[in-house]
């Protein structure tokens, strides 16, 4: 279980290992702890066992420093971005259930909440854009009392689907 602070933010202390273990880890995520010791020691020049790093990458888990998913390959799903915008008429009264049915749905690969007039988000993935219309339907038949509209776009063409390495950088510590 993940432990958050009250702001959903994660309490971590980086030392530079810590950054370059995530380096690495976004490069290769099956790299086995033996041979990411060994790659500290020849590409950054940190001396680690290989069980330190194994304890570092299980704590950093457990903190919620990152998350672990299954990712299926694009090619075998229709990814879809929602956008629901609020009745604010009924929303008092079953916000969280329709917050939860989403969050909980087979087909969510992400949900969020952001500003605007649409604040809930969702990635979706679906195997047709059949299935995909029937979610909605099925969805506005549940819930419509809560969402007076659902905005749905078609993902195209993904192009990227990954973590560079590179964005570690931007919690390199100082020394």
């Amino acid at each position: 279980m993940t432990e958050y602070t009250e702001s959903n933010e994660v309490e971590w202390d980086f030392k530079d290992r810590d950054v370059k273990i995530l380096t690495e880890l976004s490069r290769n995520p099956e790299i086995s702890s033996r041979e990411l010791a060994d790659r500290l020691e020849e590409e950054h020049g940190i001396d680690v066992s290989h069980v330190t790093v194994s304890e570092t990458i299980r704590k950093m888990r457990e903190a919620g420093v990152y998350r672990e998913a299954i990712m299926p390959n694009e090619s075998f799903y229709n990814f879809a971005l929602f956008e629901f915008k609020f009745n604010t008429d009924n929303f008092d009264e079953r916000w969280e259930d329709a917050m939860e049915a989403i969050e909980r749905d087979k087909q969510t690969l992400m949900f969020f909440i952001s500003n605007g007039e649409y604040q809930w988000k969702s990635i979706m993935m679906f195997r047709t854009r059949r299935e995909e219309s029937q979610w909605i339907h099925e969805f506005y038949k549940e819930y419509g009392d809560v969402v007076s509209n659902i905005r749905n776009s078609v993902v195209h063409n993904l192009l990227k689907f990954r973590t560079d390495p590179e964005i570690f950088e931007l919690l390199e510590v100082e020394e």
